[in-house]
């Protein structure tokens, strides 16, 4: 039994699991498609949804609901749905209550690929979306909603523009229109923020980030809440009758759960965007040490940052734990645990000088990825964000001269030692 008053550093050793006399101590990695049974009662019973046992491992497997449980514990949701990557997170939980001909908002500080998801894939699907400036008013972001409108989506923390969202105006829109705010919480992770005490229905993961935090594993998760009213008379796909479940109606039969279940009983049946069992047990280790890593991420970063603030060849840096950066104050309210490890910078001689930048660092690796315990650095324009046009990487907040680096947990003085004698070979 979990006890509810535990903090998050106890819930990330000893939630989603606990064994029984003689069970592994640890998760086990169940390495197994299917699952026996003595009558073929139990299977129709599972067929109907009428118990939740496991039957086939693209809807559950043990290791992945250890791993789904611990994660919904510590977002303080009511369940989750791990899935094969965070773009597969984000897809399944716009897809589970949107169609074709429908709406949704989003800002447009996103990271690149949720952004050519939002800008290209989905219209293909016949879902239009509206961007709009997370810094714009309440009646801005407002006006871009329609009748057929199902969600709004934004970013914790904007990857890389690293703003912090205001989720007070956020979801005070949101509720307005009668509509889930969707928050991605990759950057932030649930240790140093948990959006659905302010205000989020719906909270999605890459996680291949700080969850997995070794650069091991490509996986994803959609949490939910339970508290967003699909009963309000717009989410007809939840309170009108599953023709393939026999007519079954999910708010009816599931309650809070009802958004959760439908995702994973609906599209992860006919999508099979599964987790492998064995990243689900990368990830579960990975959330045992996430308070650990994000205070050292948070601390490190903040400590480049300053550092870099200081240097001559630097004209810019772009951190929320700065007291120069836009969002500050943003960030004192809403992660007062620590701002996470990503910053950027500018280096002066633009994206020439940030190419020598990066082939001269050593610690620092250059390498396509954020998120896990080793330092790295990018260059979104020329990688991550090659895609879009410079106006669509402005919007997002990529410049030409940006330098992404992901701050690791290795010695803060060997960080700053790399960087030194990489400006100086600028």
């Amino acid at each position: 039994m979990i006890d509810p008053t535990w903090k998050p550093e106890t819930l990330a050793v000893q939630g989603g699991y606990r064994p029984k006399a003689t069970e592994p101590r640890i998760v086990p990695i169940v390495q197994s498609t299917t699952f026996k049974y003595d009558s073929a009662d139990h299977v129709a019973r599972l067929f109907d949804l009428d118990c939740a046992d496991h039957f086939y491992s693209r809807l559950s497997n043990p290791t992945t609901a250890a791993f789904e449980q611990k994660l919904a514990q510590l977002e303080g949701g009511v369940g989750a749905l791990a899935t094969s990557s965070g773009q597969a997170a984000i897809s399944l939980a716009i897809l589970n209550i949107c169609r074709a001909g429908q709406h949704l908002v989003a800002a447009s500080t996103l990271y690149g690929g949720t952004y050519s998801l939002f800008y290209t894939t989905l219209p293909k699907l016949g879902i239009s979306v509206s961007f709009v400036d997370p810094a714009a008013s309440a009646e801005e972001i407002a006006a871009q909603f329609r009748p057929e409108t199902r969600l709004l989506f934004a970013e914790t923390i904007g990857n890389p523009g690293l703003n912090v969202l205001d989720f007070d105006k956020f979801a005070a829109v949101a509720r307005q229109q009668q509509v889930p705010l969707v928050i991605d919480n990759t950057f932030a992770t649930p240790y140093l923020c948990r959006p659905f005490e302010l205000g989020a229905d719906i909270v999605v993961h890459s996680a291949t980030k700080y969850i997995d935090g070794h650069a091991t594993s490509l996986g994803g998760a959609v949490v939910d809440g339970g508290r967003f009213d699909w009963r309000c008379g717009r989410y007809a796909e939840l309170t009108e009758p599953d023709a393939s479940y026999h007519g079954l109606r999910y708010c009816e039969k599931f309650g809070a759960q009802a958004y959760i279940v439908k995702a994973r009983v609906q599209f992860m049946r006919d999508l099979g965007m599964c987790a492998a069992p064995l990243n689900s047990f990368l990830f579960n280790h990975g959330l045992e040490t996430l308070p650990l890593r994000m205070e050292r991420h948070s601390s490190n970063a903040l400590a480049v940052a300053r550092h870099l603030q200081q240097h001559p060849q630097v004209s810019w840096v772009n951190y929320p734990g700065l007291e120069s950066h836009p969002t500050y104050a943003l960030a004192q309210k809403y992660l007062p645990r620590g701002c996470s490890g990503v910053l950027t910078f500018g280096i002066r001689g633009g994206a020439e000088a940030g190419r020598r930048f990066m082939e001269a660092t050593r610690l620092i690796a250059l390498v396509v990825h954020v998120g896990d315990l080793r330092s790295s650095v990018l260059h979104p324009a020329s990688t991550t964000h090659r895609q879009l046009t410079e106006e669509q990487q402005r919007a997002s907040g990529v410049l030409p001269d940006l330098i992404r680096l992901s701050v690791g947990i290795e010695h803060v003085d060997d960080l700053l030692a790399d960087i030194d004698q990489a400006l100086a070979a600028c």
